[in-house]
């Protein structure tokens, strides 16, 4: 089994770029190879949507939190609701998607059961909102295969901060 985590931040050209190494990496694997990711937009929707392209069979994890529905913007609902569409199994994970150790908890299962992790990762530390880093340290620590996607010219959005109040 396989799986992806990364950063989510990446800028419109990344993604084309990230999918591209994704199918590459998929490509390279013999189709009853399963991928397992955790329902979510960004990385998680666009893993899933090239395992589906190549004919591997998927699987999602999703929370069960309450009524299992993302909360948030309508891109995090239609994303869950197009994973579930293009799932080959469904398991479902006790997990609260808006707590963010819940989160990492759940990522960190999701590549402990996983023979190859595929991070979308700069190589950056681990920050208070990305925990790419530890998963990367958290497989290669229970030695499972880690493939590092980067592609040459691959780019995180600039980090916007809010303008400060100027007292005159």
């Amino acid at each position: 089994m396989i799986t992806a985590v990364g950063h989510a931040d990446l800028t419109p050209a990344t993604w084309e770029l990230v999918r591209t190494e994704l199918r590459a990496h998929l490509r390279g694997l013999p189709r009853d190879v399963p991928s397992l990711v955790r329902a979510g937009a960004g990385l998680p929707l666009a893993f899933g949507r090239v395992t589906h392209e190549l004919g591997h069979p998927l699987m999602v994890l999703i929370p069960e939190h309450g009524d299992s529905s993302p909360s948030g913007d309508g891109g995090e609902l239609r994303a869950h609701r197009e994973l579930l569409a293009l799932a080959a199994q469904i398991r479902m994970l006790p997990f609260d998607p808006l707590d963010r150790d819940a989160c990492v908890s759940a990522d960190e299962r999701l590549v402990a059961g996983c023979s190859r992790l595929l991070a979308v990762w700069d190589g950056s530390p681990s920050s208070g909102q990305d925990a790419t880093a530890h998963m990367v340290a958290y497989a290669r620590a229970r030695g499972i295969a880690v493939d590092v996607v980067w592609p040459a010219g691959a780019a995180r959005e600039q980090v916007r901060h809010a303008a400060s109040i100027r007292v005159s």
